[in-house]
């Protein structure tokens, strides 16, 4: 089995924290959201390799990212674009990629900004047991949610109906972007955009897919996180943290209160300040300051401020004229 790690997209809705940086890469406790992943397929057997599937502005990042990591699946496969108003989107990268790299085993795939708490490998024990195009499955508790997301209806656990981004939707229970699909459904790819088909989000292949043949969802119940806003990320944070704080032994904090919930990395310097719910990057420096729902980036200094909710960039400075 192959397996493709989704990492092309460019984070808009993060910048400046992710103008520079893939959000893959934001760091949760001692690793990054996509170490969740990798530690995963690195350890399932019957994977035996991992494509990355990034585009030509971050592939740098990941090159040096898989080369200084002890992985030894994973290696980079590059869409050529550069901006998000080139992108293939994500049905027509996958065919791209399938042909690119000649892939032609089951493959299973996966959004890099998925925090999961279930295991890879039981959703592969599952594929194995159905031999059928299958996906993971979520209940986000919100049909306000439940608009961002390819919406699944059951019968048993085999899906008899999926909506992609539903105005209207019947229930909660949606797509995570975690799919499994035998060798033998790989060329529908190329069959389904030759028929001018939206090349997009992967859910409009399941749809489509769904019509023509059995689909089957793996559920779960325990946590999930899908990173693409700065509230989402905090959450994530959140969830791996519990309430309590994650502070790197090479962090310096002095006459200051931490609330719940606060991730403080290497070299920061927190000084005479309030945080709660909010991540400092490396190196960055707050002083005499009131930290709220914020994400901070490296070597930043932020001086005798109220935040609430804010994105500072790396390298700025922050202080009252």
């Amino acid at each position: 089995m192959k397996a493709v790690v989704l990492a092309g997209g460019y984070a808009t809705r993060l910048w400046p924290i992710t103008r520079h940086r893939p959000k893959m890469f934001l760091p949760i406790g001692d690793g990054t959201v996509i170490d969740t992943i990798f530690e995963e397929l690195e350890a399932d057997e019957r994977v035996d390799e991992v494509f990355v599937s990034t585009n030509e502005y971050f592939a740098d990042e990941f090159r040096t990212f898989i080369d200084e990591s002890d992985y030894e699946k994973p290696t980079l496969s590059v869409e050529e674009t550069v901006a998000e108003d080139e992108k293939f989107g994500v049905v027509g990268a996958m065919a791209q990629l399938i042909d690119r790299e000649e892939v032609d085993d089951d493959l299973l795939i996966v959004a890099g900004d998925n925090l999961i708490s279930f295991g890879l490998s039981n959703f592969i024990d599952y594929f194995e047991e159905k031999q059928s195009p299958s996906l993971v499955a979520y209940d986000v508790g919100s049909k306000e949610k439940a608009k961002s997301y390819g919406l699944v209806e059951l019968e048993g656990d085999r899906v008899v109906n999926f909506q992609e981004k539903p105005e209207d939707p019947a229930s909660t229970l949606v797509s995570i972007a975690c799919y499994v699909y035998p060798a033998d459904t790989l060329p529908l790819f190329d069959e389904y955009l030759s028929n001018d088909n939206n090349p997009d989000e992967p859910g409009w292949f399941v749809q489509w897919l769904q019509e023509r043949e059995d689909v089957f969802a793996f559920t779960f119940d325990t946590a999930w996180y899908d990173i693409g806003t700065p509230e989402s990320y905090l959450e994530a944070v959140a969830g791996y943290l519990e309430g309590d704080n994650y502070i790197h032994d090479d962090a310096v904090i002095e006459n200051s209160e931490l609330g719940e919930n606060v991730h403080v990395m290497a070299g920061a310097h927190i000084e005479n300040s309030t945080i709660d719910r909010s991540v400092v990057f490396p190196n960055a420096t707050v002083v005499d300051s009131d930290i709220r729902d914020s994400i901070i980036d490296e070597e930043t200094h932020v001086e005798d401020l109220d935040l609430s909710g804010a994105l500072i960039g790396a390298h700025s400075r922050l202080q009252p004229e």
